[in-house]
């Protein structure tokens, strides 16, 4: 059963560790997609908000503690975070599905404890960032030295809102530097909450602020800043795109994480159960609005039929249900926008060739909400906009295949290269494969599954630079080489 809601209170900034309004007094509602009624109020980030955020960012990184502090001083700080965030992981839980409409298992049993993760396993880095000694010449000491960049602007997505502070803000805080991080419009709450936790941590004023507001002014302004050193992005190609051409200008440093359109590729000598059970969860896990969701279900064509079969009989028992029940697995779509693109998406497949065997139309629950049924499409060609573009929402497109150089042929004819599955029971096989796979994660024997200890980030559109894993400290540092001449 659903648990009965208390009112949310309004979000305010956070800047130079203070809760404030937006400086021109905007506000926005954010809204609850399962039922499509208003959570709370929210400031709306604007020009000057940023400028506000991103000078006191730059005052704390050049002129405050973080930067200078004891490494593990910031590593019991981030820790203390860590467990704050764990502490208050109902609320959390609570706060994503309300704004983002995915089930509360997932805010609650997966978000939450790996946020908590990211800056538990972080905090340790902040004490093993080193340099090192370089012999050159007998009579000169030469080393290098990690540094931090300075002050990094974070923008992050609306599917993961929760566990993308902890991606992007882990590291970095880590590292030295100091943040400014812009939210989505869509789910600006955990966000907010995380901010005012990391002050309730320890955490100095000035070295975490959060702006949400439109992409289009407070992202851009972000973006264009000349005080802000990186940027990290999640989100569309398209957006990643603009990022990069905006940022040119200031030659800020990138890490963009864009879009994938994920190959999960099951051959005959695979589990089939387990493959079942993974390619079901590699699209409809978060309603299928996740970037490295294995969207093309690439089938091997002796079993094709049987196991499209089991697959939609699988798809029609995952029914969407009250996000706020415990036992649902299926939640809503974020807004009506996209739920409109994804059902457009089906429409268009369905045009082009594909079958739906499962799913494919809109079913709201209780009379609301913006909920789509888990779809597979089955018939797909490689050449479809279903096999080619992000949908973005939970729809399968299932290709089938000869062998495994068929597999690899049509699993890489894509855009994108963030992520890819491979089931099989031939170790070798496994190995060839993945070696092949033109993806920034490859899955074998199973799917979605993250830590943060390994590096997460995509080839080719998908974008470049990695979050998550030791990897991804170096794009949050710069390498300073030092020459003394002892003579």
């Amino acid at each position: 059963m659903a648990e009965t809601l208390a009112p949310v209170g309004p979000a305010r900034l956070i800047i130079n560790g203070e809760a404030v309004d937006a400086a021109s007094g905007k506000t926005f509602i954010t809204v609850n997609p399962a039922t499509e009624e208003p959570i709370c109020t929210v400031a709306e980030a604007g020009v000057e908000d940023v400028d506000r955020a991103v000078r006191a960012a730059r005052v704390a990184f050049d002129a405050g503690p973080w930067p200078k502090m004891r490494p593990a001083e910031r590593q019991r700080i981030l820790w203390r975070l860590g467990d704050l965030i764990l502490e208050h992981a109902d609320e959390l839980g609570r706060l994503e599905t309300l704004d983002n409409g995915k089930p509360i298992f997932e805010s609650r049993q997966i978000d939450a404890p790996m946020v908590a993760g990211c800056f538990h396993y972080f905090s340790g880095w902040a004490t093993k960032l080193t340099g090192e000694t370089v012999p050159v010449n007998p009579a000169w000491f030469t080393f290098t030295l990690r540094e931090p960049l300075g002050v990094v602007g974070a923008i992050i997505p609306w599917n993961f809102p929760m566990i993308m502070v902890g991606w992007k803000c882990a590291p970095a805080l880590a590292a030295g530097n100091t943040v400014v991080l812009k939210p989505a419009m869509e789910t600006p709450l955990t966000a907010v909450r995380i901010g005012e936790l990391a002050l309730e941590a320890g955490l100095p004023p000035g070295v975490l602020n959060i702006v949400p507001g439109r992409g289009s002014v407070a992202g851009a302004a972000l973006v264009k800043h000349p005080q802000v050193d990186k940027i990290s992005f999640t989100g569309s190609t398209e957006v990643g795109q603009r990022i990069m051409r905006e940022a040119a200008e200031t030659v800020k440093k990138l890490t963009l994480e864009l879009g994938g359109k994920s190959p999960n590729i099951v051959f005959a000598d695979a589990d089939q159960e387990a493959a079942l059970r993974g390619a079901s969860t590699g699209i409809f896990y978060g309603k299928g609005e996740v970037c490295a969701a294995g969207s093309r279900l690439l089938v091997e064509k002796s079993i094709h039929a049987e196991f499209v079969a089991k697959l939609a009989e699988r798809a029609k028992k995952l029914v969407p249900a009250d996000p706020m029940d415990p036992k649902t697995r299926l939640g809503a779509l974020v807004n009506e926008s996209q739920m409109k693109k994804v059902l457009g998406y089906v429409e268009t497949g369905v045009k082009e060739g594909a079958r739906v065997v499962a799913g494919g139309q809109r079913q709201p629950v209780n009379g609301k909400g913006w909920f789509v049924q888990a779809t597979v499409l089955d018939g797909v060609d490689n050449r479809m906009k279903v096999a080619q573009e992000e949908i973005f929402g939970p729809v399968l497109a299932v290709i089938p295949f000869d062998d495994a150089e068929d597999a690899v042929r049509k699993a890489n004819d894509v855009f994108y290269g963030l992520a890819a599955g491979v089931w099989t029971r031939d170790v070798k096989k496994a190995h060839a494969v993945a070696r092949q796979l033109k993806a920034g994660t490859v899955w074998v024997n199973l799917y979605n599954f993250y830590d943060p200890g390994m590096p997460f980030g995509g080839y080719k559109g998908s974008g470049f630079g990695r979050d998550l894993g030791a990897e991804c400290l170096r794009d949050y540092t710069q390498v300073k080489s030092v020459w003394m001449n002892l003579e």
